[in-house]
């Protein structure tokens, strides 16, 4: 009997050194990436839409950096043993007792910190034009060029896109539509590429055509040229910033920032008859009208009193819900796109931003 007592102390010995043996942090971190990459990432869709609302709505955008996910775990543990033994004199009984205690708490206490953007960090991000290089970079990585045209080209040699203010919608000149096929052809044959060219000061910008193509690809290039007042024998054009060129052997692209992107892309919004009868927003203006009729739209943002059912990505504002349908495979694609390109040209500053620091705990 009186091994008893001893026994369950070896027992208790043996689970408290194998308690302090045991790392819990090797087995988060497959589950944790996953999971804290899927946050980040919702999130910051909801934040880019929630942002083209409340640009939609005269409203200022306001982009929070999730800086820093650190991740604290703690399992603090407890034990408690107690034994007696009695022995009777003068008689052979025995009486002894046992007693184990133990307890233990898993912590899970994540620390987000968050960075809004402003200052220099926001000028540069949302307000500097988008070097062409980037975006010619964009369409040799694949991007159709009907996509990148539309969305960060404001003109190319003086034919303008579309263009939002913050009192009108301008409609694009017909010849930019009737640029896009054609150039998407060339795109899609591999007819079309670039290159750096070095020599004293920055390196030039060219857009080259491949000298011998299909009769189609030919058709197209000479459609090109003509839209764009270019020498069309030949193959290889300097790509500018600017609004005009200065020569047929030069294109002038006139990029738009990240910040006029966002303000064409809120155009598209469907907002409630309710709040533009209440003065709240203005009507969605009407499309635009290329070569073959009505352009669609460049993105479709719908609207609705409930939540959508199957949505891409939606966000509450002044009582209704704004959204992506997830079924709208173009907008889906456009929308990831402007995520893309904003983190493509997003440059960090030497100025440190205002941090908040909210720890989470469960």
């Amino acid at each position: 009997m009186k091994g008893v007592p001893v026994a369950a102390l070896g027992v208790a010995a043996i689970w408290l050194a194998c308690a302090g043996c045991t790392s819990i942090g090797p087995g988060t971190v497959a589950r944790d990436r996953l999971d804290y990459s899927v946050a980040v990432g919702d999130s910051w869709k909801s934040q880019m839409l929630l942002n083209l609302v409340k640009i939609r709505y005269a409203d200022a955008p306001v982009f929070l950096e999730v800086g820093q996910i650190v991740a604290g775990y703690s399992f603090p543990r407890s034990f408690g043993a107690a034994a007696a033994v009695n022995q009777t004199d003068g008689t052979p009984v025995i009486t002894s007792s046992a007693g184990l205690s133990a307890g233990a708490t898993f912590n899970d206490s994540p620390t987000v910190t968050y960075a809004p953007m402003s200052g220099e960090r926001f000028a540069r991000s949302l307000m500097t034009p988008i070097p062409p290089a980037v975006l010619l970079n964009i369409i040799q990585a694949g991007n159709p060029v009907e996509e990148v045209f539309r969305t960060s080209v404001q003109s190319v040699n003086g034919i303008d896109n579309r263009r939002v203010g913050r009192l009108f919608v301008r409609r694009a000149n017909p010849e930019f539509y009737a640029l896009l096929p054609s150039l998407e052809r060339l795109q899609s044959s591999g007819d079309i590429g670039m290159r750096l060219q070095q020599g004293e000061g920055e390196p030039k910008l060219q857009m080259i055509f491949r000298p011998r193509t299909a009769a189609a690809e030919e058709s197209a290039l000479r459609h090109v040229a003509q839209l764009l007042g270019l020498d069309s024998s030949a193959r290889e054009y300097q790509v500018i910033y600017g609004t005009v060129a200065s020569h047929d052997r030069e294109i002038a692209l006139l990029t738009r920032s990240i910040y006029e992107i966002l303000v064409d892309i809120a155009s598209y919004i469907s907002v409630p008859e309710a709040h533009v009868a209440e003065k709240r927003v203005r009507p969605t203006a009407e499309g635009d009208i290329g070569p073959s009729g009505a352009i669609p739209p460049l993105i479709r943002i719908g609207s609705s009193a409930e939540p959508p059912v199957d949505p891409f990505v939606a966000v509450p504002y002044q009582g209704y819900w704004f959204y992506i349908d997830n079924r709208d495979i173009p907008s889906k694609q456009i929308f990831s796109s402007i995520m893309f390109l904003f983190t493509f040209v997003e440059t960090r500053s030497n100025e440190a931003a205002p941090i908040l620091t909210i720890p989470t705990t469960r």
